[in-house]
């Protein structure tokens, strides 16, 4: 364990720049320690499972008051030499940008989480099949580095970011939301645009989570955060303070009962 925390200690400048919030202060020796037994754990659980790729959620945020459990989910692949990678979209440092990163397990829950625990959802084998060329292809294949745009992965990719995008809209595209249509894209051939990806969705029973949100609250995250906006989603919806996103739980929910993948499973 230790050799690991002096290994990570090592790429923690690199990896930061990758993260949600580019927080300048460095994390703990005990908030390393932390995330490094989480992403021990949980490697240790994926190997169990037989799988090549999953679904993978952390509680990088308090969504409590919403009734959420996770905040952001990625995919996890496992690679030739047996190692586990995440290929996830990530804000850049509070801003209205994004990018796709791929990364180790252990950067993957050095966001300074709001509880250490993940959960899983193993897709089924032909989903997996078709999900790993996609994910595994070698451009901007080192850790921490931003995919170069190049990859098929990158098709759905929208860097125009919003933390609530409206679940059927175009405009924005937030974390949760890529990696579900790029789920759609590898699960039939004739996904090839978000809309399309979008249309898969609903015609499978995707239904997306639902943030109740006051006006106030909705004025305030607006004018003070460039990566919160809520204009691209319809005005008789947004009036009433319903507010449609992709969140970690409804895709966690939908999948396992779409037939999709197993059921879900907890990490410690």
């Amino acid at each position: 364990m230790r050799r690991w925390i002096a290994a990570l200690l090592l790429v923690l400048p690199l990896s930061a720049l990758a993260g949600q919030t580019c927080s300048h202060e460095p994390p703990t020796v005990a908030e390393i320690e932390r995330g490094m037994a989480l992403a021990q754990a949980t490697a240790i659980r994926l190997d169990a499972s037989g799988a090549r790729v999953v679904l993978l959620a952390r509680a990088g945020q308090d969504l409590s008051e919403y009734g959420l459990r996770w905040s952001h989910f990625g995919f996890v692949y496992k690679t030739r030499e047996g190692s586990w990678r995440v290929l996830h979209k990530l804000n850049e440092c509070g801003s209205a940008n994004s990018a796709l990163y791929r990364q180790g397990l252990g950067e993957f829950f050095m966001d300074k989480p709001w509880r250490y625990e993940a959960a899983f959802v193993v897709p089924k084998p032909e989903l997996q099949e078709a999900l790993l060329p996609l994910l595994s292809a070698q451009r901007g294949a080192n850790l921490g580095a931003k995919l170069d745009g190049n990859d098929r992965v990158d098709l759905l990719n929208e860097p125009r970011y919003s933390m609530v995008a409206y679940a059927w809209g175009t405009r924005y595209q937030q974390s949760n939301q890529w990696a579900l249509e790029t789920l759609a894209m590898a699960a039939s051939p004739e996904v090839r645009s978000r809309q399309t990806a979008q249309d898969w969705l609903r015609a499978h029973g995707y239904r997306p989570g639902v943030l109740h949100l006051s006006a106030l609250k909705r004025l305030g995250a607006e004018t003070t955060r460039a990566n919160v906006s809520f204009s691209d989603h319809p005005s008789g919806e947004r009036f009433a303070g319903r507010i449609a996103t992709v969140t970690a739980d409804s895709v966690f929910s939908w999948m396992p009962r779409a037939g999709l993948s197993s059921s879900v499973e907890l990490v410690p």
